[in-house]
């Protein structure tokens, strides 16, 4: 004889199971978070938050402190992304923290980050014309490097554009001329070499010759100058001399003593200049290149 079955017992107890079962995996995988409290904070992005899902993590220094709990364009401004932020109680914002969207290694999946807040910072609170606090944010990385490398592309392409404009035809062809023209000189220049090498030489000893004639010519200057001086002194002894009427007899022994052995000097002075500036101009008539390349070279004698 079969027994009979209970089918209404039987589905509430299958009711209660189901029940028990789905609040126990509650309880275990996120009862703890039901407990803790949350403040509300805003933040504002100026960039795309494509991969940012609700509840995606919210992270102070890497530490997970909340959750994002809405995302939607701000109110009267579609420029900016209001993120609404569930951070535990407890943890400190400051009014130099900011949010930062991250990404998570190559999932794509993006997240809030929570940087800055010094020490001696104050706490942030709520603007009277803001319904919860507001968190500074700053561009992520990913739109950092976008900016910088569209800046760099536009530079490039200004260069390139500059340096089009720059470079005509006409600019083209002087410089195209230019270089034919170095070429030439290149050429002409190596050609001749052994012609330059010998005008530097003869320029060499040209200075070396122009060296010692200005070694020489203070000497001649020195003598001409003591001729002069000798004129002097016989000028001012001959003006004495004629002044002293009344002692002419002792100035003519005067003049004796003192002013013929002076001139007798100046004769042999200007002499020795006389035949030195004959033997000059005569080596000067006969080989005039002289001041150019110098005395020749003496001859040596016989076993020399």
């Amino acid at each position: 004889m079969e027994e009979k079955v209970n089918f209404v017992v039987v589905g509430l107890f299958v009711l209660v199971l189901s029940a028990g079962l789905i609040g126990g995996v509650l309880w275990f995988s996120s009862g703890e978070s039901y407990r803790k409290a949350y403040d509300t904070y805003l933040t504002y992005m100026s960039e795309s938050v494509s991969g940012l899902n609700l509840n995606a993590p919210v992270s102070y220094r890497g530490v997970e402190v909340g959750r994002v709990q809405k995302i939607a364009l701000a109110p009267g401004n579609v420029e900016l992304v209001q993120l609404t932020l569930g951070i535990e109680r407890g943890t400190t914002v400051k009014v130099d923290t900011v949010a930062v969207l991250q990404t998570q290694g190559l999932t794509g999946l993006a997240f809030v980050e929570l940087t800055g807040g010094k020490r001696d910072s104050p706490l942030l609170q709520r603007q009277t014309n803001e319904e919860y606090p507001v968190i500074k944010s700053t561009p992520s990385l990913i739109k950092r490097l976008d900016s910088a490398v569209t800046a760099l592309l536009a530079n490039l392409n200004r260069t390139s554009e500059n340096f089009n404009s720059l470079m005509d035809e006409d600019n083209r062809s002087a410089v195209k001329t230019a270089l034919a023209n170095i070429k030439v000189i290149s050429r002409t220049l190596a050609e001749r070499s052994v012609a330059i090498d010998a005008s530097l030489t003869n320029a060499a000893r040209t200075l070396e010759n122009t060296a010692r004639l200005s070694n020489e010519l203070p000497q001649l200057v020195q003598r001409v100058q003591r001729s002069a001086d000798a004129f002097d002194r016989m000028a001012n002894e001959l003006a004495h001399t004629g002044t002293s009427a009344s002692s002419a007899l002792d100035g003519t022994r005067q003049f004796t003593d003192e002013t013929l052995p002076e001139i007798h000097q100046l004769t042999l002075e200007l002499r020795d200049l006389t035949n030195s500036l004959r033997r000059v101009s005569s080596g000067l008539e006969q080989n005039p290149s002289v001041l150019l390349y110098g005395k020749p070279a003496a001859k040596r004698g016989p076993g020399e």
